[in-house]
């Protein structure tokens, strides 16, 4: 499968743009379009892993107690438990790939 990324983009006024992409058995792809002021609030999954990598812009990522300004070619990763979200505190359009690991399945 193949996605162009940038077809996807699209901002929201009123909240934080996700769009799912892809998933799989094993994986879902998102794409986070966050306009300046805009955020996604603290959050935790109980099993499931998330990483953000950062197309465009810049936020200010929090994982845990730990908050960093994370830009373009950089990425974070929140482990199953561990509360994270993210603000763009900035002046320009924030855009990232989500990459979510599933839940494990219950037998």
């Amino acid at each position: 499968m193949r996605i162009r990324v940038k077809d996807h983009v699209k901002f929201q006024p009123d909240k934080m743009a996700k769009i799912a992409l892809a998933t799989t058995v094993r994986a879902q792809l998102d794409l986070y379009c966050v306009a300046p002021g805009q955020a996604q609030k603290p959050h935790s999954h109980a099993d499931q892993d998330k990483i953000y990598y950062v197309l465009e812009g810049r936020g200010r990522f929090r994982v845990g107690s730990d908050e960093q300004v994370v830009e373009a070619g950089e990425a974070v990763v929140a482990r199953a438990g561990v509360e994270h979200g993210l603000v763009n505190d900035g002046a320009a359009p924030l855009v990232a790939l989500v990459v979510v690991t599933p839940p494990p399945a219950h037998a």
